[in-house]
């Protein structure tokens, strides 16, 4: 599998690098795209806001929306809805709709960055086995019944947050050459330690007994009975990767040039590479603390919009963000209504979408060969 060449550009110019999308010529179409995403995203929220058990209807929730944003509040005139209403606009529903903008968002932007650095389009935010440390914290804290929680919240997120970070770690020691991390090594330590979680984890689960359940249940994922101390202890580590990831846009523009030619171009690549892992997990592993597994997302959504925008990072790293949060609202409330009212693990959905997609990608790998 490898990047398409005969529908991407690449063009080096003094001190940089311009990947030139087939579809995006200007730079008045690459704002329309944006805006045309946010856009989507803002409409994607109200809507999925109104459905579910007790219907509200668009107008009113757009109105509560608008109520709760300074200077445009005036606007929304009288406030004819119940108290009832409004509690499960915003004690259940918004905070659950943040959380899944706040985790689609995270899985998108490393998909991104874990694909630019493996030069590999297979790549997924949890190739390096941070899907796997926050699924045994999160088995642990069930099947042992861990402390009492903080802020709120159950240990189950806490847990699975350090659980992710620390495996982390200990990939990035394993892989770690001197100085210099070699990505292949990363790659293959990735894989060899999840493997090696993952059994752990399967053995804490076969004797887990009757909290076997919850543990398969968390594995599959779900934006369920989350609130608003979720969000509070996501958007610490994911608020600062949306802010700093974008700012090494034509970095990574560069280094899918290769790591030696981006050093030519002034790219310190070992720092670069050690920041970029770094802000790729910790927005990994605060999205999957609180949601489990989703898969696909982090390998789907940037492909999806490379398709469109090519691999210019300096518009696929926003797209991506805005593409990740839509579909993943989208997942959510499909997971919410179409067995209302037993509610699917979105981690189910959000695979009956990428499967297919991963099988075309597998057939478009083959018709390249």
């Amino acid at each position: 599998m490898r990047w398409s060449a005969s529908s991407n550009r690449v063009c080096r110019q003094a001190g940089g690098a311009v990947i030139e999308s087939p579809v995006l010529k200007t730079g008045y179409n690459r704002a329309g795209l944006l805006l045309l995403l946010v856009g989507v995203l803002i409409c994607v929220l109200v809507v999925a806001a109104s459905l579910g058990a007790v219907s509200i209807s668009i107008k009113v929730a757009t109105k509560m929306l608008l109520s709760r944003i300074p200077i445009v509040s005036s606007l929304v005139g009288s406030r004819d809805w119940s108290l009832t209403l409004e509690t499960i606009f915003f004690k259940i529903r918004l905070p659950r709709l943040i959380l899944a903008v706040l985790v689609g968002t995270s899985l998108a932007l490393a998909g991104v960055i874990f694909q630019a650095l493996f030069k590999n389009p297979m790549a997924d935010p949890c190739i390096i086995g941070v899907s796997s440390g926050a699924a045994l914290g999160a088995t642990l804290a069930i099947i042992f019944k861990i402390g009492s929680g903080l802020i709120g919240l159950s240990t189950v997120p806490i847990m699975a947050f350090l659980g992710a970070l620390i495996t982390v770690i200990i990939v990035y020691q394993l892989a770690r050459v001197g100085p210099v991390v070699p990505i292949t090594a990363l790659l293959l330590s990735g894989i060899a330690v999840g493997s090696f979680i993952s059994a752990i984890t399967s053995l804490i689960m076969v004797l887990g007994g009757e909290d076997l359940h919850s543990v398969v249940f968390w594995l599959m994922g779900g934006l369920g009975a989350r609130n608003w101390s979720h969000v509070k202890m996501t958007l610490p580590f994911i608020l600062p990767g949306l802010l700093f990831i974008p700012l090494f846009a034509r970095d990574l523009n560069l280094i899918l040039l290769g790591e030696e030619k981006a050093q030519q171009l002034g790219i310190e690549v070992e720092g670069f590479k050690k920041r970029m892992l770094a802000l790729g997990s910790l927005i990994t592993a605060a999205g999957v603390s609180v949601s489990g597994l989703i898969g696909f997302i982090g390998l789907m959504v940037p492909h999806i919009v490379r398709l469109i925008t090519g691999p210019d990072h300096r518009i696929l790293l926003p797209c991506s963000a805005l593409v990740g949060s839509i579909f993943l609202i989208v997942a959510d409330t499909l997971a919410r209504l179409l067995l209302a009212p037993m509610e699917i693990p979105v981690g189910i959905v959000t695979a009956l979408f990428g499967a297919p997609f991963f099988i075309f990608l597998l057939r478009r790998g083959k018709s390249l060969v």
